[in-house]
C-alpha cells in the first residue's frame, strides 16, 4: 500500500532514484520506499519506536509532553539523512513532494491532518532564514495542505545555537523564549485542533517548546508531525 500512494508523487519529468539511482524513477523509487521507509509502532506521544503493542515509552509515561500526538515517517538515518541534508542545506527543495507523500502514506497523518483546521510550520529565526533562503517546515506543510497552513502565527523571536552543540538542560534553557504566538492573531487559536510541522525531531525539545507557547494561546489539541526521528 506504502508503495502504491508514493506513485501519486507529481512529477512531470523522469528523474534518478536518489538512493539507488535507478532510472528512471520518482526522487525516491518504489523499491527504496519499500526497503528504507517501512512503518513501524512508534510512541504516540513522542514517535520514538518501539516494541509491538506498546503505545508510549516510559518517559513519555512519567513525563507526559506538551504534545496530544507526534507522528514521524521515517528514522533520521540512511537514505533520509542524506536527503535531508540536500533538502535543508542544499537548495534541494524539490525533495518536498517525496517527503509529503511518504508522510501522508504513514499511519495516523492522514486522520490528523483531516481533523486539524490549521498547519503551523516551525518557524527559522530571521537569521537562519536569511542564510538558508526558505523554511523547509514552511515547504513540507504547504505540500501537505497548503490552504490548512499558517505561517502567521507561530513566530521565533529569539535565534539559538544549532541544538545538536548543547547538552539537555543547555537546550530547553535556550529555548524558553524563543517562540511567541503573534499577538494581534492569538485569538484565532483559542479552541482549535492544530497540526505542529517540522522535518527532524531529535530530543523534541524544540517542538515542545513551540508546544508549550500554543497552549498558553489556549489550543486544544497539538499533534507533532516531523518527516524523520532520530532513534
Amino acid at each position: 500500500m506504502l508503495t502504491k500512494l508514493f506513485t501519486g508523487l507529481i512529477h512531470t519529468l523522469p528523474s534518478q532514484c536518489r538512493v539507488c539511482h535507478s532510472w528512471p524513477a520518482h526522487p525516491v523509487c518504489e523499491d527504496c520506499v519499500g526497503q528504507f521507509a517501512q512503518p513501524h509502532q512508534r510512541c504516540t506521544s513522542c514517535a520514538l519506536p518501539l516494541p509491538s503493542g506498546m503505545p508510549r515509552c516510559g518517559a513519555c509515561i512519567k513525563d507526559p509532553p506538551p504534545l496530544d500526538q507526534c507522528l514521524a515517517a521515517v528514522g533520521y538515518a540512511y537514505p533520509w539523512s542524506n536527503l535531508m541534508a540536500d533538502f535543508k542545506f542544499h537548495a534541494q527543495s524539490g525533495l518536498v513532494h517525496s517527503f509529503a507523500t511518504l508522510l501522508k502514506a504513514s499511519p495516523w497523518v492522514e486522520p490528523a491532518l483531516d481533523a486539524a483546521q490549521m498547519l503551523l510550520p516551525m518557524p527559522l529565526s530571521t537569521q537562519r532564514l536569511a542564510e538558508r533562503g526558505y523554511n523547509q517546515a514552511l515547504l513540507l506543510a504547504r505540500a501537505l495542505n497548503a490552504q490548512k497552513t499558517r505561517a502567521d502565527l507561530l513566530l521565533r523571536v529569539q535565534d539559538t545555537p544549532a541544538q545538536h552543540t548543547l547538552k539537555r538542560a543547555q537546550r530547553l534553557h535556550a529555548l524558553d523564549q524563543a517562540f511567541a504566538v503573534e499577538p494581534l492573531l492569538a485569538h484565532q487559536l483559542k479552541g482549535v485542533n492544530v497540526v505542529l510541522v517540522d522535518d527532524v525531531m531529535t530530543t523534541g525539545a524544540s517542538l515542545y517548546a513551540a508546544a508549550r507557547v500554543l497552549r498558553r494561546a489556549g489550543v486544544s489539541h497539538i499533534t507533532g508531525l516531523v518527516f524523520a526521528r532520530t532513534e
